[in-house]
């Protein structure tokens, strides 16, 4: 169940319980509230976010003033689990890079596991550019891949800090993923083995592609022990719930367990880029 599930349904609870003790079924309290009891029922099994508006008649209709603030603060924290891409980019790609910055700036570990695109923190400019145009054109969002490629760049300055470590996974299915062509490949190849290796607070692996199952993940960064951030076609997903964050722990244990390092992972490396060299 993912965090913002179990909030959406945490709020659903408590919305039941006021209705209860109004002594309203969902039938009575949908007429009091104006609307079908369907839309009842599936605010308070979760299936369905309420607006602060509705909530300020679930309140009115209980006789619950005094339980309206607190709700809503609830509800917007909700809302806070769950941004969609579009709106996350709605002023441009750079904005998110930018928040990036900040966000790892204030991690002292950030872990990555990378399934199908090499991690950020790693890319040339070029491989960042073709990522970002690729991801503006897919959303159709506003076009401000200069900017957006900049501040991709500048998120990697924190890898030449001292009190901050880093451990990148990449499943070796992104050393062969093309973005770009095979001159932007080659090269990003090349640039993975130039600077992955000499970093003493960088620990790079690569995932076999034959590693054995683990379950079904797309990539996401664990920033210290307190944060998720997981990226979906639609959305990004911060998870801060001590339940949820363990499964990812569980998973980052498993994917860590079964990356190559030091001379295996650069041998991993060469293999891709000889793909690429010989075309």
């Amino acid at each position: 169940m993912s965090d913002v599930l179990r909030l959406r349904q945490g709020l659903g609870a408590r919305l039941r319980e006021l209705r209860k003790d109004a002594r309203l079924d969902g039938r009575q309290f949908s007429t009091a509230a104006g609307w079908h009891w369907s839309k009842t029922s599936r605010i308070e099994t979760g299936k369905r976010s309420p607006s602060e508006a509705d909530i300020a008649v679930w309140c009115e209709v209980c006789d619950a003033s005094l339980a309206l603030p607190d709700l809503v603060a609830a509800l917007r924290n909700v809302e806070a689990q769950w941004t969609e891409w579009k709106r996350i980019a709605a002023s441009g790609h750079a904005r998110r890079q930018r928040r990036s910055v900040e966000i790892e700036g204030n991690a002292r570990l950030q872990r990555v596991y990378a399934p199908v695109v090499l991690p950020g923190l790693l890319q040339t400019e070029a491989y960042a550019r073709a990522v970002l145009t690729q991801c503006i054109r897919f959303l159709a969002t506003p076009d401000d891949i200069d900017q957006a490629v900049a501040a991709r760049m500048q998120r990697q300055q924190v890898l030449r800090r001292e009190r901050h470590r880093f451990v990148l996974l990449a499943d070796e299915a992104a050393l062969y993923k093309t973005v770009g062509d095979d001159t932007v490949m080659a090269g990003q190849l090349r640039h993975l083995l130039a600077t992955a290796f000499d970093n003493p607070r960088l620990i790079f692996g690569v995932v076999p592609l034959t590693a054995p199952f683990t379950y079904i993940t797309t990539s996401f960064d664990l920033l210290d022990n307190r944060m998720a951030l997981i990226e979906t076609i639609s959305a990004e997903l911060t998870v801060v719930t001590v339940s949820e964050l363990a499964l990812y722990e569980k998973a980052w244990k498993a994917l860590s367990a079964q990356a190559k390092y030091g001379d295996a992972a650069r041998n991993a490396i060469e293999s891709a880029l000889a793909v690429r060299e010989l075309r």
